[in-house]
């Protein structure tokens, strides 16, 4: 049973480890990676709970194993599964929406990404949604922001705009986006993040426009695919505004 559980347990290690990379290149979809994650998952806790009980009946019956190795592969497959289980319970302590915006009035808008979003087949529409269904019943994306998120609000620099994109393009860069669009002008800036294990695709527009003696920058982050985000893009836009307030404090904001 020992050799039984030990063999799960790299199994499930293996089909874990290779669910991300297995998506970002291309090999699995959006739902056989995460199905294939949940696998992992199950052989881990499987076979942890097989070493645990190989362990006692040797403990019990004073069969000759090797203690160490056994004791050191439980420990390893519990933290991992207790990781595991933890990204999982932030995914649903969260409300299952995919977008964050800053305006929840007037959302800014895509434009050059939505080319990039059809080729790429995004299965959630460019435009704001503004309610979806999540078993059955219709959910208030705006209310469900405000109750999950209400820190998450426009931001008010005491600087210039042009100040604001150039700013806001270097920090982009610096957090490996990929910048696709910036009208000065318009003060508009659209970039893509690509989620690091999974390499989920993530585009985010900011809008900067003069108010008064300040600039008020919007952002908008919304996945392409999935019904939830498990709070990746609201991290997103508070990180984004914290960098990008630092950057300019010496302006006086």
């Amino acid at each position: 049973m020992l050799r039984f559980g030990i063999g799960c347990l790299l199994l499930g290690a293996l089909v874990a480890a290779l669910s991300g990379p297995s998506h970002r290149l291309g090999w699995l979809g959006f739902a056989p990676a995460l199905m294939a994650l949940g696998v992992g998952l199950a052989l881990l806790l499987l076979g942890a709970l097989a070493a645990i009980i190989a362990f006692l009946i040797a403990q019990q019956r004073q069969i000759a194993i090797n203690r160490g190795g056994a004791a050191l592969a439980i420990v390893a497959a519990l933290a991992l599964v207790g990781y595991l289980l933890g990204w999982i319970q932030r995914g649903t302590s969260v409300p299952p929406i995919h977008e964050i915006s800053t305006d929840l009035d007037d959302p800014p808008q895509f434009a050059a990404l939505i080319a990039e979003r059809a080729r790429d087949q995004a299965v959630n529409p460019p435009g704001y949604v503004r309610e979806v269904m999540v078993r059955g019943a219709a959910l208030d994306v705006p209310a469900a922001q405000r109750a999950a998120y209400p820190d998450v609000e426009p931001l008010q620099l005491r600087a210039t705009l042009p100040e604001v994109m150039n700013a806001a393009a270097d920090l982009a860069g610096e957090l490996d986006w990929d910048v696709v669009a910036r009208d000065d002008a318009a003060g508009r800036l659209e970039a893509t993040d690509t989620t690091f294990f999974f390499g989920f695709k993530d585009d985010v527009v900011m809008r900067a426009r003069p108010d008064g003696e300040y600039t008020r920058i919007d952002l908008r982050s919304k996945s392409r695919v999935g019904l939830g985000d498990a709070g990746t893009n609201a991290r997103r836009v508070r990180r984004f505004l914290a960098d990008l307030r630092k950057r300019l404090s010496s302006d006086g904001s």
